[in-house]
């Protein structure tokens, strides 16, 4: 697993699906993406992220919650690879259902085992992931709750990564390499 963090716009999206398609190997590349769509502007949104991806060669899966459903659905021969686009978005579509809250600890569990599912599948599997914790403010308990989960998922994602890369201002920064 290769994950990729940094902040709103920071280039990080553009770098992981490069970094994608640079890799060797891989037979088939899925690009997972995670965005709900609710209303007209993230509709808008995920128009825009689709013709930015065209002609790159990805089949797409449109999983904004249930990961393990993406899995089921990749074709399981030869080597495939799989970015998944973004986990800020796949932790707040499992966490506010259209049932209620869930527990940010449940969520961080599911999300976990079923990432550990992919990367087992998967070769490369690529993580985007945002870094949405450093302005500071004490926000309502349930978007508290939701950070508490982002940020659990990221460091236990971190932990079992081999290479983990923030992108500030567009440039990669190394801050785990491990090529074993």
């Amino acid at each position: 697993m290769i994950l990729v963090t940094g902040g709103s716009n920071s280039g990080k999206s553009a770098y992981a699906e490069a970094l994608l398609q640079e890799l060797e190997g891989a037979q088939i590349r899925y690009y997972i993406a995670t965005m709900q769509v609710w209303d007209e502007e993230s509709r808008i949104r995920v128009e825009k992220h689709r013709k930015i991806r065209e002609g790159k060669d990805f089949l797409t899966i449109e999983q904004p919650a249930d990961l393990e459903q993406a899995l089921g659905a990749m074709q399981q021969s030869g080597r495939i690879s799989a970015l998944l686009e973004c986990m800020s978005n796949l932790t707040a579509n499992e966490m506010f259902r259209e049932t209620g809250i869930e527990p940010a600890d449940a969520v961080a569990e599911k999300i976990l085992r079923q990432t550990a599912a992919l990367d087992a599948a998967l070769d490369p599997f690529i993580v985007v992931t945002n870094n949405v914790f450093e302005d500071g403010a004490v926000y309502e308990p349930e978007t508290m709750e939701y950070l508490r989960a982002l940020g659990e998922i990221n460091r236990q994602l971190a932990m079992r990564a081999k290479r983990v890369i923030e992108v500030v201002a567009g440039i990669p920064v190394m801050i785990k390499a491990s090529y074993s």
